[in-house]
């Protein structure tokens, strides 16, 4: 495809979505959703890996900067500030998970490296972060579904940022004005994701004193590999359903049915005649 034809329909895409001109069949995308993840979790577990280490260290790092950590738990305000810093260190490498995703859901294949790969879009991420964080904060602070609502409708904004080269106030508008339509059938999807989540820590929660307390550590840990790639790949899926993300084989056929239609007529007339010649021979 010419780079005219793509753009042309990259906006055509994204006008769908900003219709509602698009289907979620959570069923579908659970199902598609869970296969991806027993054929690639390994990456965005690494990928994982790598940023809760990152991380940690600097938020020892900040907190120890700012008085200690008891001292920025018993302080609001150095509390935010070190939320703040947490989240402009890391979400730069969080979107390369979140693309994975992406990635999966086109059909292509990841490595845990990835996350250094869309570090040149890393200040429009932290600060599409740091906006979304502070709405969804403030969601939740004047009532509970406020909070469930903006956070559901603003979940794809990163992929928007780095996939769809947005700005984080144009990616903050694209996916509140395309998830709305289908609120309730996205919300289903983050709902039983949240609930898995739920299962897996409930052990922990009840089992920590106990002598058995490591082992229920450990299954949470274990059912953690498969959710937490889970939860990306549904993402991702959820991302090319809405914004119709070009897969390899969609890509391919498209370009097929270009081909077949630029073919010359003189060339398919030449066919013909060729064929009926043949047929002529053949009798005589």
């Amino acid at each position: 495809m010419s780079e005219k034809n793509s753009k042309e329909l990259e906006c055509s895409l994204l006008k769908n979505a900003l219709t509602g001109n698009y289907i979620v069949d959570v069923n579908a995308i659970f199902k598609e959703a869970w296969q991806k993840t027993l054929q690639s979790r390994m990456s965005i577990n690494i990928g994982l890996c790598f940023i809760l280490l990152l991380g940690t260290l600097v938020s020892l790092t900040a907190s120890n900067l700012m008085g200690g950590i008891e001292a920025v738990l018993k302080d609001q305000n150095a509390m935010s500030i070190l939320n703040i810093v947490v989240t402009i260190v890391i979400w730069p490498f969080l979107a390369g998970v979140e693309m994975m995703g992406v990635l999966h859901a086109r059909g292509q294949e990841t490595r845990a490296i990835m996350v250094f790969s869309f570090l040149q879009r890393g200040s429009w991420v932290a600060l599409c972060a740091l906006l979304t964080s502070i709405l969804v904060g403030l969601g939740f602070q004047l009532y509970m579904v406020p909070g469930i609502i903006l956070a559901v409708l603003l979940s794809l904004t990163i992929p928007l940022v780095v996939d769809k080269k947005l700005s984080p106030l144009a990616a903050i508008k694209v996916s509140v004005l395309s998830l709305r339509f289908k609120f309730f059938q996205i919300f289903r999807l983050y709902l039983f994701l949240f609930i898995a989540l739920l299962v897996l820590a409930m052990p922990v929660a009840l089992l920590a004193d106990s002598a058995i307390g490591p082992v229920a550590i450990m299954l949470f840990l274990f059912g953690m590999t498969f959710l937490a790639p889970l939860y990306y790949n549904v993402k991702g899926i959820l991302y090319r359903e809405i914004f119709a993300v070009k897969t390899k084989d969609r890509e391919d056929n498209v370009n097929s049915r270009e081909l077949n239609s630029s073919t010359p007529e003189s060339t398919k007339a030449s066919d013909s005649d060729d064929s009926n010649g043949s047929n002529g021979t053949f009798s005589a």
